[in-house]
């Protein structure tokens, strides 16, 4: 698999990890049956994109990217979905996230 395809799975995982997290918040605590299943179904999908992009990129590099895109998501869900806007120091740790992010991808070594 191509370092592209492996990439857009990557992207997949997020979006997987992006909607399990979300759902965890609705689901009050595992209380709803409805938004646990589906908590339960997309953190599943997650974790399997994310064993099918680690054929291809090292663990690492994939969990690191994962996590550093997945809490950039995850926060942008926050604002619109619940309305937790972050404060300042927030904003200030999130773009040192996507600063790491960058760096990671961009100048560290993959093989």
């Amino acid at each position: 698999m191509s370092n592209v395809v492996a990439f857009l799975i990557l992207i997949l995982a997020v979006v997987l990890g992006t909607a399990a997290n979300s759902f965890a918040k609705s689901a009050n605590g595992f209380t709803l049956l409805v938004p646990s299943l589906i908590t339960a179904a997309t953190i599943i999908g997650c974790m399997f994109t994310l064993s099918i992009v680690m054929k291809t990129i090292p663990v690492g590099i994939t969990y690191a990217s994962f996590a550093g895109l997945c809490i950039m998501a995850t926060s942008i869900v926050g604002i619109y979905k619940f309305n937790q806007v972050p404060d300042l120091f927030t904003i200030i740790g999130l773009i040192l996230i996507i600063s790491g992010v960058l760096i990671v991808n961009l100048l560290g070594k993959t093989g």
